[in-house]
């Protein structure tokens, strides 16, 4: 790819993925390339140079890449939020919607400590359904949320002024427009 200062064009979208209508936002491209991954990385960090962050917590799955990419940056543990069944030790849960269901999210129950100050992460926010689950997670074993990072938003569909509504310290790289 060639050379960009800006996050969005390492993104390409593919049209009628996973079904018709749906302007899919695959951040693989960006990933892939090693000048656009660490773009992304560094921005993601940028808001918060300073701030005492004790953990990472990324929520499934592409948030897992970014989560761990971060917390290494930071030399701080990294937390996975999963779907529902794949944690091995004893985890707590949390349900919520989508757009057609329901589904839920489980973290082991001693991954993060009470106080503990916490970045949470994913690429994109669309509605807001997992971040929200995993705020209520992490609120619930008594960390500090200090911001949710995304490299996307979309928001036509209101995920951010969900967060913002929840008290959050919400931060995006790019956003686009429609589903």
């Amino acid at each position: 790819m060639s050379k960009s200062s800006d996050v969005k064009d390492y993104i390409r979208t593919i049209v009628d993925f996973p079904h018709e209508g749906i302007m899919f936002r695959d951040v693989t491209t960006l990933f892939a390339d090693p000048r656009g991954f660490r773009m992304a990385i560094d921005q993601m960090l940028h808001p918060f140079a300073g701030e005492r962050i004790d953990k990472v917590v990324g929520l499934e799955a592409r948030g897992f890449i970014l989560g761990g990419a971060i917390a290494h940056q930071l030399s701080v543990g990294f937390v996975p939020v999963r779907k529902k069944g794949k944690l091995p030790g004893t985890t707590i849960s949390e349900e919520y919607t989508l757009e057609y269901g329901e589904a839920v999210v489980e973290i082991h129950d001693d991954a993060i400590q009470p106080g503990e100050k916490i970045l949470l992460v994913d690429d994109l926010l669309a509605t807001g359904g997992t971040a929200e689950a995993g705020i209520k997670l992490i609120e619930r074993l008594g960390g500090e949320i200090l911001a949710c990072s995304f490299i996307i938003d979309l928001p036509e569909l209101g995920g951010r002024q969900k967060l913002l509504d929840m008290g959050m310290n919400v931060s995006v790289l790019c956003e686009f427009d429609g589903l």
